[in-house]
């Protein structure tokens, strides 16, 4: 389970930053959505998914001098329900980095895990592997961690992804395009995610492309 992505990280700051900015498919290797793969993380597939293994989207941008990377999870679900929020202490995460050819082999790869707290509902997260960070950041989830320069958090976020799905499987099923840029299927619905804050010097100097890609492993295999 994994998505990537490339950025271009442009060499100025402002409006040039961010209109140099691209966010395009690598082609390098391959791409993943929600529920893939099925087998595992599709509840019409099978009956007991592995949702807190299921990756949703990586995202990743630059402006002020860092790296901005959030890869979301377990998602998205109603902002309303009251479905806990899948953190699991057998889930290992991953996020790679790659800053030099080929594109699909890391230079860093950041990990982390969950563990329970002293208390029912306590949960923290250890975040290993961070470029420029001695040893791991850990703490609590929904708590702004920093060390080194570098901030985390991990916790429950807005979806990100724009999207008219309804309209996407009417077009699928009629043949006609009903898709729709004022309907957006993930309005008020929420990921688990992890954010990250990294300073652009702790990627390297003179680095201006990322290979940005996540995974997941289970320990003990499928629930």
């Amino acid at each position: 389970m994994h998505r990537i992505i490339r950025t271009t990280l442009a060499g100025t700051a402002g409006a040039t930053a961010l209109a140099a900015l691209m966010l395009v498919p690598s082609g390098v290797a391959e791409s993943a959505d929600h529920l893939d793969p099925p087998g595992r993380t599709d509840g019409g597939v099978d009956p007991n998914p592995d949702i807190p293994a299921d990756i949703a989207d990586v995202f990743a941008w630059h402006s002020n001098g860092t790296t901005k990377i959030a890869m979301t999870f377990a998602g998205p679900v109603s902002a309303a329900a009251t479905t806990p929020l899948y953190y699991d202490r057998d889930v290992l995460y991953k996020i790679n980095i790659s800053t030099a050819a080929p594109a699909n082999t890391p230079e860093f790869t950041i990990s982390y895990r969950f563990g329970r707290g002293q208390n029912p509902g306590e949960w923290g997260v250890r975040i290993e592997g961070v470029p420029g960070v001695d040893g791991a950041i850990e703490g609590p989830v929904e708590t702004n961690l920093e060390k080194n320069g570098v901030k985390a958090r991990v916790g429950l976020f807005d979806e990100p992804f724009f999207f008219d799905l309804i309209g996407f499987r009417e077009t699928r099923s009629t043949g006609q395009l009903r898709i729709s840029n004022q309907r957006n299927f993930f309005d008020g619905q929420n990921d688990t995610a992890i954010v990250l804050e990294i300073p652009d010097a702790n990627l390297g100097a003179g680095v201006t492309n990322l290979g940005i890609w996540g995974q997941t492993a289970r320990f003990g295999g499928n629930i």
